[in-house]
């Protein structure tokens, strides 16, 4: 397929502002290096083999790069390859869900970010967490993106850890709701809404917790990779992430405590059953071991042939099976 089939947008920006008119992603790097300034922020949406080849080929980047943009299965990461910069980040979306259903509660995707002297790249895989709101806050800020194609960086870094915060929030009302579930007395334990949250955890903290460490390798004053005011720009955004990282950790500590809560009430649950079914067992059996014996074929038993053998001993019989049913209840057993 042709490389346009796969390019959401692209845009050329001389200090800040965007130059008006259509340009080929070929076309608008010929106009910026004739110019000696500004950038090209070049997006694209899920992009084949063949595409991508297209596009390094102009831009000139490194063959395992078109490798990740392609298989987009890789974790948050930072590279740098010379001049240019290779950032990952893994996005997340919060699912409306029935917890009986047992559908996911996140959605994940991709996101990459090539940055080189001028031009930047974003590579999108999934179907949320779109960037043309994002450009079009941006070009309302010119001043901003006069800073360059870091500065573009840091907003798509910005806006995807703001997602986060999102699903977070959304996130700690399913926390709620389980702990809610777990603790009503008069509610039968239900665990597969907690295993189902457990495992959203998983794959929130694998998309989460690996981008830290980008985060500080671009915040790092000793080894500069971007200038001083992207630098503090970015600080921002790895408090936000290290906010995420804390109620993530805090919501997985809650739904071990929920899962070790559910287990102890299905035991207890269990244990209540059992006693009232041996309550149950015990009273039956006293009329069961009558009527055994009396059922039996031997022709000398005691009452046989009295004339209110039976009713005596029905009126026993519900005495002492009253009786039982007494001390049961009495005991929390029935």
């Amino acid at each position: 397929m042709p490389v346009e089939r796969a390019v959401v947008d692209c845009g050329v920006y001389v200090d800040g502002h965007r130059l008006r008119g259509r340009f080929s992603y070929q076309k608008a790097l010929e106009v910026i290096r004739e110019r000696g300034s500004g950038f090209v922020w070049l997006g694209l949406h899920a992009p084949d083999e063949g595409q991508m080849s297209g596009v390094a080929e102009v831009f000139g980047l490194h063959e395992l790069l078109v490798e990740d943009a392609v298989h987009a299965h890789q974790r948050p990461k930072l590279e740098l390859y010379d001049e240019l910069k290779f950032l990952v980040l893994r996005t997340v979306k919060y699912v409306e869900h029935d917890a009986a259903e047992g559908k996911e509660v996140v959605a994940t995707g991709e996101l990459m970010v090539f940055t080189g002297r001028d031009f930047v790249i974003t590579v999108r895989h999934g179907e949320h967490t779109h960037l043309t709101g994002l450009r079009r806050r941006l070009e309302e800020r010119p001043d901003r993106l006069a800073l360059g194609p870091d500065f573009v960086m840091h907003a798509v870094a910005d806006l995807v850890v703001d997602t986060y915060l999102e699903v977070a929030e959304s996130f700690e009302v399913d926390v709620d709701t389980a702990e809610e579930n777990i603790f009503t007395p008069e509610r039968s334990v239900d665990i597969d809404p907690i295993y189902m949250l457990k495992r959203a955890i998983i794959e929130l903290r694998r998309s989460v917790e690996p981008l830290a460490r980008p985060l500080q390798r671009l915040t790092s004053s000793e080894e500069p990779l971007v200038n001083k005011e992207i630098r503090r720009l970015f600080r921002d955004v790895a408090d936000h992430h290290e906010m995420v990282s804390e109620r993530i950790a805090g919501y997985d500590d809650v739904l071990e405590s929920l899962l070790d809560a559910a287990q102890a009430k299905v035991g207890i649950q269990q244990n209540t059953d059992m006693r009232k079914i041996s309550a149950w067992v015990a009273i039956a059996s006293v009329p069961t071991v009558v009527a055994g014996i009396y059922g039996m074929n031997f022709q000398y038993m005691p009452e046989l042939e009295w004339r209110y053998g039976f009713w005596v001993l029905m009126i026993v019989l519900l005495a002492v099976c009253g009786g039982l049913w007494w001390v049961f209840r009495k005991n929390r057993w029935l």
